[in-house]
């Protein structure tokens, strides 16, 4: 995703060639993209398909159907299904649909920047809001701000340092909660400043608070999980033939699909399409500087006898 909210939904999502290369839709083909954002990728995967097969397009968040949704019907073309579910979930939304199997499945790991921008949905650490971090509230479970308020100083400190990789991770939760005593912390800007006042100063360029943020909004949305529900359920989703690309956005998730998408090509069930992750070209850093971090891998399943596609 990580698409530039100052720009038209026509903006072109990130390493959009890659993403078709690798892929291959052809007309025809059952096509799912599991993290449908703005639609982005989608309208370009809707468009390959020329009228026949399908397109499936999955998202967590509500709002970003419902804006993936206008895109699609004013461009017409291929027919398409929008679920509300989530890529974890694509076992189940798929058995309905297609019987369970599809031809090709992109996932694109970054969040739209509408999602980011937006003070209400308390994602950012740039802009004050709601300190909520939910990517579908619908499903209940705690805000940030309730978790925050509740955990102990060891269990935020280990958030922080497994995933954010932050080295000063027991010296901000030890500021968290001691800010807590004094008044609960609600709002991102309270968050931001907490964590800038005891995180060591990086690069001018990233905020002190990056690394704490993307953390705590993993462990709210158990992000990693989901991913490791879907890589232990890909074999089972895929044709012979059928191609799946991932685009991460930092280690921990590039890791675990590294990971999978190795063992899978050891035993026979994947064939690499891509020997070290794709990244964007320059000029697309420099037009969409958070698309800088995308990496993508892609894998071919391979025929029953574990022969090639």
């Amino acid at each position: 995703m990580a698409e530039n909210a100052s720009q038209p939904l026509t903006h072109q999502p990130v390493m959009l060639a890659e993403v078709m290369q690798t892929l291959s839709p052809r007309p025809g083909n059952t096509v799912v993209d599991g993290t449908l954002g703005l639609g982005g990728h989608a309208a370009a995967l809707r468009q390959a398909l020329c009228g026949s097969g399908l397109l499936i397009g999955v998202d967590r968040d509500a709002r970003m159907i419902e804006r993936a949704r206008e895109r699609l019907d004013a461009e017409g073309g291929a027919p398409v299904r929008l679920v509300h579910s989530s890529f974890a979930d694509l076992p189940a939304v798929l058995k309905p649909l297609t019987g369970g199997k599809v031809d090709a499945i992109l996932l694109d790991l970054g969040f739209a920047s509408p999602q980011v921008d937006d003070p209400e949905r308390g994602f950012g650490y740039r802009v004050d809001g709601p300190l909520d971090m939910r990517m579908n509230p619908d499903e209940g479970g705690p805000t940030a701000a309730e978790w925050i308020r509740s955990a102990p100083e060891q269990e935020i400190a280990d958030v922080i340092y497994r995933y954010g990789e932050e080295r000063a991770s027991r010296r901000i939760a030890k500021a968290i909660v001691l800010a807590r005593q004094r008044s609960p912390i609600r709002t991102t800007g309270e968050l931001a400043e907490i964590v800038a006042r005891a995180a060591p100063r990086g690069p001018r360029r990233l905020h002190p608070a990056r690394r704490s943020f993307q953390a705590i909004r993993i462990h709210i949305n158990s992000e990693l999980d989901q991913l490791d529900r879907f890589l232990a359920a890909l074999p089972g989703l895929l044709n012979a033939g059928g191609r799946c690309a991932i685009i991460s956005y930092h280690s921990l998730e590039d890791r675990r699909v590294k990971n999978a998408f190795r063992a899978g090509a050891a035993d026979g069930t994947y064939q690499a399409l891509t020997r070290k992750p794709l990244r964007p070209a320059s000029d697309e850093v420099a037009v969409n500087p958070r698309s800088r971090s995308a990496r993508l891998r892609a894998v071919v399943r391979t025929g029953e006898g574990g022969d090639g596609a």
